[in-house]
């Protein structure tokens, strides 16, 4: 797509500029000539010269920082061999210290809840054990022309072949990097907390995704206080520290009545409806909602100790329509997208006390954030978490309470 007539497309020209602030989505903002770009491999303070990689016309377009003139403070070399202008699309903030990333995240955050919620919030994002590198535990990879392994760059198809993956944890890309692929088929390799890797092919027919398990297929995991085995490529935390800081916050937070009822809507295998059914007892009553069916048969499987924990496999929104009880309190964790205006709006008719949001986009949490306000629930608490560090992502975890 072409510049609007009368306005020149800017695709592949340098610009001299100075770097404003962060934005949601592991780049910055500067303004030019009345058009805002939005620059990646740029900390905010720096000048530099970037190249415009993309120009749809309008407003805005997109650059890279290929040359720093004015270094801001906290800007390191990357670790990462092809982090970097046209090259992997996976990491965000290579060129920053884990310091200067997390206070990146945390402006993020801050600024999405302002504009979307109308809260005024410091936030400080705080690391979680491990470090910055050798912390992703679950990585997919796709084949290039050549059959070589690697990752796509940024906004593209074009795959950047890899023989490793700093962020990886040691071992992952085992039987991976070492051998050629079927063009265009991905791979999707995990390595569980038990240390043992797990290893399966994907492609694309007609439409359809189809897999093929080569290693492994039954992950073990453990959290909370217990043991888990469930599906090594299903929903599960990706930093290896992650489920057992979350679940210690959600545990904290919801403090659910013994004999008391709560809800753990998008469930996944029931790490956190673990911790609300020990805290109500046998007596009570904890609803597990999750529309993965094969999460669902692990987390039955994981909790058969805990006859208090009822599973519901189906979607949300459509499962609450049939619930007739008043939960003490809600946890949730809703998929990037959030949570949305019909499921919140059938939590707050049950009435909870509180309500424990797990949220992994702060643009969805702040909407989901101001659909509650509207109902009266307000923002009690909130911690956020650096659980994929040099990505621009981040972990939120909220507690609300009735006015």
């Amino acid at each position: 797509m072409n510049a609007p007539q009368g306005k020149e497309n800017w695709l592949g020209r340098t610009i001299e500029l100075d770097v404003g602030s962060v934005a949601h989505g592991g780049h910055c903002v500067s303004r030019v000539d009345g058009r805002v770009v939005f620059v990646r491999h740029a900390l905010p303070g720096e000048r530099v010269l970037a190249t415009v990689s993309e120009d749809k016309g309008g407003g805005f377009c997109r650059a890279d920082a290929v040359t720093v003139l004015r270094a801001a403070p906290g800007r390191v070399e990357p670790s990462c061999a092809v982090a970097g202008p046209g090259l992997c699309g996976g990491c965000d903030w290579q060129h920053a210290d884990p310091p200067t990333q997390r206070s990146l995240k945390g402006q993020v955050v801050e600024e999405q809840l302002l504009r979307l919620a109308g809260l005024e919030r410091k936030v400080e994002v705080e690391a979680l054990p491990g470090g910055p590198l050798g912390w992703r535990s679950r990585v997919r990879m796709v084949a290039g022309r050549d059959g070589r392994p690697g990752f796509r760059a940024h906004r593209s198809h074009t795959v950047v072949p890899v023989v490793e993956c700093p962020i990886s944890v040691p071992g992952a890309l085992d039987g991976v990097v070492d051998r050629r692929w079927r063009p265009g088929g991905e791979m999707e390799t995990t390595l569980d907390g038990a240390g043992r890797s797990h290893l399966r092919e994907l492609t694309t027919v007609r439409g359809r995704e189809k897999s093929r398990q080569l290693r492994g297929g039954i992950a073990i995991e453990h959290a909370a206080g217990r043991d888990w085995r469930l599906d090594a490529h299903g929903f599960w935390q990706v930093h290896p520290a992650a489920a057992g800081a979350f679940a210690a916050v959600v545990a904290d937070w919801a403090a659910v009545p013994r004999g008391g009822v709560a809800w753990d809507l998008y469930a996944g295998v029931g790490l956190f409806a673990a911790v609300l059914a020990e805290q109500a007892g046998p007596e009570g009553r904890v609803l597990a909602v999750e529309s993965g069916h094969r999460a669902v048969a692990d987390g039955k499987a994981a909790l058969a100790d805990l006859p208090q924990v009822r599973w519901r496999d189906g979607r949300v929104e459509q499962v609450l329509r049939d619930v007739r009880e008043n939960p003490d309190v809600v946890v949730l964790d809703p998929p990037r997208k959030g949570a949305g205006k019909a499921v919140v709006e059938s939590i707050v008719e049950g009435s909870p006390d509180r309500i424990v949001y797990v949220a992994c986009d702060p643009a969805a949490l702040a909407r989901d954030l101001a659909t509650f306000a509207g109902h009266g629930y307000h923002l009690a608490e909130l911690r956020a978490f650096d659980a994929f560090p040099m990505t621009h992502h981040v972990e939120c975890i909220a507690s609300l309470t009735r006015a």
